[in-house]
């Protein structure tokens, strides 16, 4: 997506116990001789921004690190977009590690010292024929202005994305003790069954299973068991897209519920409300309910323009309640929270007693799973 910080997310969590190693990284730029260089990285539970002057095209850069971890460098400080050729990703480790750059091409960037970040090259290099092939669709969605036409442009990159996330996946599953691994598993854990992530965690050396990046899948197995099929629902209270009050625990031991997540943004969902209004349509008389959890918090003009426009205004409507402010995000107030959504669109079927009894898509049962569920009961 457009903007988007791949590889600086918050989140990592603090390593007690790990001792902290020195790391170097000696590098030299070609194509500037002065100024700074920067580089993004994460230290315990923070994100720390380094930076370092830039004498004769040499830079020196020095530090502590308890593992190897996932981090930006860039040619300038107000990180916003991986796309720019002046940033690139590179794995950093503890040790000393050289490298050289152009300015202009970080991308390009080589970089020695650093095993994890030879294995994440291999791997990148091994998808670079499909990112040739992407290109083209990827230079469009770029350079499409119109709201509406972007999730069009979009949805031409996902056959590509698609294949390049098999070889993250078989890369994952065939690692288990690459930090490279585990840090794709944040990110990747929404493509595969709860069995089969927990079932890859399981295969981790207990080295990886102890990082940050292993801490965190643990973490995001658990949120997913807690929407999966066998847990209480999360019960969660809004204002809906009507201004009025909305209580999911208004429908216990009354109705089923699909809860669908979706945004107006998202093509895959655009394309499946009208699947839902023929569900809606036959089984609301029937005993269920859906309500839609739109992630378009700070965009509720297109939301409500999206329920208008695909005549789905039959059913609940409420907004995720993440809000952004500053470049940080306040999730107190997310109602997604406890159903461990990473993709979009998922739907999450509760019944009477509020027991969860069906999650299709973001890797799971797809919508013909949920049509035969619903058949069944209703």
């Amino acid at each position: 997506m457009k903007n988007l910080l791949l590889y600086s997310l918050a989140g990592f969590l603090s390593l007690p116990g790990f001792a902290q190693k020195n790391f170097s990284i000696k590098g030299k730029i070609t194509g500037r001789k002065t100024g700074y260089v920067y580089l993004f990285y994460p230290e315990g539970e923070r994100q720390k921004t380094d930076s370092v002057a830039i004498r004769n095209g040499v830079f020196v850069f020095k530090g502590k690190l308890a593992e190897p971890v996932m981090a930006n460098i860039a040619g300038f400080k107000n990180l916003r977009n991986m796309d720019d050729p002046n940033v690139a990703g590179i794995f950093i480790e503890p040790g000393v590690m050289e490298m050289s750059i152009n300015e202009g091409a970080f991308k390009s960037l080589v970089l020695k010292g650093s095993y994890s970040n030879d294995e994440l090259k291999d791997l990148e290099h091994s998808k670079t024929p499909i990112r040739k092939e992407m290109e083209p669709m990827e230079v469009a969605y770029r350079n499409e202005k119109d709201y509406e036409k972007a999730p069009v442009a979009y949805q031409k990159l996902e056959p590509f994305k698609a294949r390049m996330n098999k070889i993250d996946l078989e890369f994952i599953r065939t690692h288990p003790d690459s930090y490279v691994a585990a840090h794709l598993m944040r990110s990747k854990i929404n493509l595969l069954k709860l069995e089969e992530a927990i079932t890859i965690y399981n295969s981790w050396t207990e080295k990886i299973r102890n990082s940050a990046s292993g801490k965190y899948v643990n973490n995001e197995i658990a949120e997913l068991k807690s929407g999966s099929p066998g847990s209480l629902a999360k019960v969660f209270s809004s204002t809906d897209i009507n201004g009025e009050q909305f209580n999911l625990s208004d429908f216990r031991g009354k109705k089923y519920v699909l809860i669908d997540f979706w945004a107006s943004w998202c093509s895959p969902c655009r394309k499946g409300n009208p699947h839902l209004l023929s569900l809606y349509s036959r089984y609301k008389d029937k005993g269920l309910e859906i309500v839609g959890v739109a992630f378009d918090d700070g965009n509720s003009a297109g939301w409500k323009k999206a329920v208008e426009t695909d005549q789905i205004g039959g059913w609940k409507h409420v907004l995720r309640g993440l809000r952004v402010s500053n470049g940080s995000s306040d999730n107190a107030n997310d109602v997604s929270k406890g159903y461990g959504i990473r993709s979009l669109p998922t739907k999450i079927l509760i019944d009477k007693e509020g027991f969860i009894i069906g999650r299709y898509g973001g890797g799971r049962e797809n919508d013909e799973a949920m049509d035969k569920k619903l058949a069944e009961m209703l």
